[in-house]
């Protein structure tokens, strides 16, 4: 019989779909069939799933996705939501987390979303897949931590590399450091890269990552294709057939993204993000972000105080 969430122990109260999204919930499962998760009216915290041995089956919504070792699938709340042992597969190793995800997480995860708020992120390499690996390690150890003390060290993996252990990260410091981890597998797997077109030319891709690395510096069409060893005019003409829109507008949303960080993890007045930013005049500056994310920085930056 399939196992609905209020039958696994630690992951949701009783007559609840799934945790608040105030929490933070982490747990490793090593499941055989016939193991399920069925949500009807979908989960009210977001559920991060990092696959390490096996292979699931993920359903929300009219979108579906398998994991296999390596994979990050990403369910959002409010939709309909069932996950299970892959077809086939004997087994699903995974970790999962429950929690709200901080702000700047939605932008890498939204070029994988395959529909209905299911973000599936493509499987990442050896290298990659170590570090994600001891991230969860990692974020399962802060989660227990009582805040006196060091916190507990990560656990290693057992012989059969998988235990099955849920924690909750009770305190403000515990949900704090456990969202840290957290975040360093979604931007070491999500937004390692951005999804680039096939065949894309390298010139263009290392002006992508010279943009991502410093947004705020005084880029220009002339100066990146000089870095690119282009000139302006056929730099600007691939850049624009290649990805769909001017390097300028490619600027100008690399610029946004940093400033919404910028608000989200620091206290600089607004005109230094802007600054910061490398917008010249915060005028400007707050109309374009006005624009791009529905309300001006200020009130951006209070909505995520209020939990908004």
């Amino acid at each position: 019989m399939p196992v609905r969430a209020d039958d696994l122990p630690g992951t949701a109260a009783p007559a609840d779909p799934s945790p608040p999204p105030g929490q933070v919930i982490i747990g490793r499962f090593d499941q055989r069939p016939p193991y399920a998760v069925h949500r009807p009216r979908g989960a009210d915290s977001w559920l991060f799933t990092w696959t390490t041995g096996g292979a699931g089956l993920l359903r929300q919504g009219s979108a579906r996705t398998g994991a296999a070792p390596g994979d990050l699938v990403v369910l959002g709340p409010g939709v309909p939501q069932h996950y299970t042992v892959g077809p086939g597969a004997g087994h699903w190793a995974f970790w999962w987390v429950h929690c709200q995800p901080r702000a700047s997480w939605t932008a890498w995860l939204r070029p994988y979303e395959t529909g209905d708020r299911l973000y599936a992120v493509p499987s990442a390499p050896d290298g990659i897949r170590e570090r994600v690996d001891a991230a969860f390690r990692r974020m399962l150890a802060d989660a227990r931590w009582s805040g006196e003390g060091p916190p507990p060290a990560p656990e290693a993996a057992g012989p059969g590399g998988e235990h099955t252990e849920v924690a909750v990260a009770h305190g403000t410091a515990a949900r704090e450091l456990a969202l840290c981890s957290l975040e360093e597998a979604v931007l070491l797997t999500a937004a390692r890269s951005e999804p680039r077109p096939t065949g894309a030319d390298p010139r263009i891709r290392r002006a992508e990552d010279l943009i991502a690395a410093d947004p705020g510096a005084p880029h220009t069409v002339r100066s990146l294709a000089e870095c690119v060893a282009l000139s302006p005019s056929r730099f600007a003409h691939l850049f624009t057939e290649q990805l769909g829109h001017s390097p300028m507008r490619a600027l100008r949303h690399a610029r946004l993204r940093h400033a919404a960080r910028l608000l989200e993890a620091t206290e600089l007045p607004v005109e230094r993000v802007a600054t910061a930013s490398g917008f010249g005049s915060p005028f400007h500056f707050s109309r374009v972000f006005r624009q791009r994310y529905g309300v001006p920085p200020g009130e951006y930056r209070q909505g995520l105080r209020d939990g908004g």
